[in-house]
């Protein structure tokens, strides 16, 4: 078991936590665990002695995989950031619950642990199948929520999160060519020349289409890692319950490219093309009912375009950092179908 879920550990956490007050954790045992690509899952079944009335019977652990520490993705400090930054400064809600984290800057390791969503919600589908509309409207609302909560708030950039600067962008997109070179030659004629050429121009205009970004206006917080299968739907009740999860790959930045990545990386075209407008237009609407001023549709259209043109650099950035063929590969194709359908090359000239 992690030592992050011995029983003194549990009741230190939970007791800064306000859960319990003088109670203890008697006995933990992991009920579940599994491992994903980048981290792993312990649900853990509590027993409490006689003090301890109210008090949650099981908690997830999410913690790092020893294998991945020290690799090129620097797993959990930035979910652990958000959790002590982003979360601990709104009201709550719109993520689960989470009692305690850590990150140790020396070894890599790091947990997180959350409130036990099983009984109450759900994820809409097992990957990779897309969820209804009615789910995928219910997910795309929750996210125009959170991000409208953080649309041109004074803290970003100040007390939450960072802005890049145009040096610290120049430097990602060098960092991106360098593994874009690495990407290509691995793939040889697996990459048609046309892409070949998308990219060439894409980075040579990549001063230009960050502007965008530097204007630093009709900016949020944004999830990064933003599929469906990030997000908690209800069992019972309205989209209001819907909970975001996964953080560890947020930023500030244009709230469009979340929803490019749930919809042009991970879905075909014919099921993007049915939903993708009709999505657009809730994600809009939800906006402007929670306050956000002078951002139109059609303001929203051109962001969601750029979105997806960055996005052609996602599957670069995936199989650097070790994410399977399985996963890249397949959203490789899909994001260079979307640039197609949504005219995205224009934005090149």
């Amino acid at each position: 078991m992690p030592a992050a879920a011995d029983a003194a550990h549990l009741t230190e956490v939970l007791r800064k936590s306000g859960v319990i007050g003088e109670g203890k954790v008697r006995h933990v045992a992991v009920q579940k665990s599994f491992a994903t690509v980048l981290s792993h899952f312990f649900q853990l079944r509590l027993a409490y002695d006689d003090g301890a009335v109210g008090a949650p019977t099981s908690l997830i652990l999410k913690a790092g995989l020893p294998s991945r520490a020290g690799g090129p993705w620097m797993g959990g400090r930035h979910e652990v950031a958000f959790y002590t930054e982003v979360a601990s400064a709104m009201p709550a809600g719109y993520v689960p619950r989470c009692f305690g984290s850590h990150w140790d800057p020396d070894t890599g390791a790091w947990h997180l642990l959350f409130e036990d969503l099983s009984e109450s919600h759900f994820v809409a589908t097992q990957w990779p199948l897309p969820p209804t509309l009615a789910q995928c409207e219910t997910i795309v609302r929750m996210r125009a929520r959170f991000q409208a909560a953080w649309w041109d708030d004074a803290r970003l950039g100040v007390t939450v999160g960072a802005w890049r600067d145009a040096s610290a962008t120049a430097q990602s997109v060098k960092s991106l060519e360098d593994q874009y070179a690495s990407f290509a030659d691995d793939l040889g004629d697996r990459l048609s020349t046309k892409r070949r050429d998308l990219y060439a121009r894409l980075f040579d205009v990549a001063p230009r289409l960050s502007a965008r970004y530097h204007s630093r206006r009709h900016m949020t917080i944004v999830q990064g890692d933003a599929h469906v299968w990030n997000c908690f739907l209800p069992r019972v009740g309205g989209a209001d319950g819907a909970k975001l999860f996964d953080w560890d790959a947020w930023r500030i930045d244009v709230g469009s490219d979340d929803l490019a990545y749930m919809m042009a990386i991970h879905w075909c075209p014919d099921l993007r093309l049915r939903f993708e407008g009709h999505l657009l237009d809730c994600y809009h609407d939800e906006l402007v009912a929670r306050g956000v001023q002078d951002y139109d549709r059609t303001a929203l259209q051109e962001d969601y375009r750029l979105s997806v043109l960055w996005h052609t650099t996602t599957p670069i950035w995936h199989r650097a950092v070790g994410i399977p063929p399985v996963i890249w590969w397949n959203n490789l194709e899909r994001i260079h179908l979307a640039v197609d359908d949504l005219g995205c090359r224009d934005l090149l000239t």
